[in-house]
């Protein structure tokens, strides 16, 4: 997938996700989270109110921790194409 295609890609489902209104799981939630703030090279600490929440957040860092930017970026569209589209 072509850089620029690759960022109008993932544009178009951070998008999707920001306008949907349907609950979705947690998990599924989490991994985008975790997708697009390493996408978006956001390092910053998880900032939740709710300390629960923060450690979730976290843990989906660290499970995505090794992903280089791209390889979340195509990881956020799929995820929305496969688990929230279908």
């Amino acid at each position: 997938m072509k850089k620029e295609k690759l960022h109008t890609d993932f544009e178009k489902a951070v998008d999707f996700i920001n306008n949907y209104t349907e609950p979705l799981p947690a998990d599924l939630l989490l991994k985008l989270y975790a997708y697009y703030k390493i996408a978006n090279k956001n390092f910053r600490s998880p900032d939740s109110s709710v300390p629960l929440i923060n450690a979730f957040k976290a843990n989906a860092l660290i499970q995505a921790k090794n992903m280089s930017r791209t390889d979340a970026m195509k990881a956020y569209i799929k995820l929305v194409k496969k688990d929230v589209k279908s």
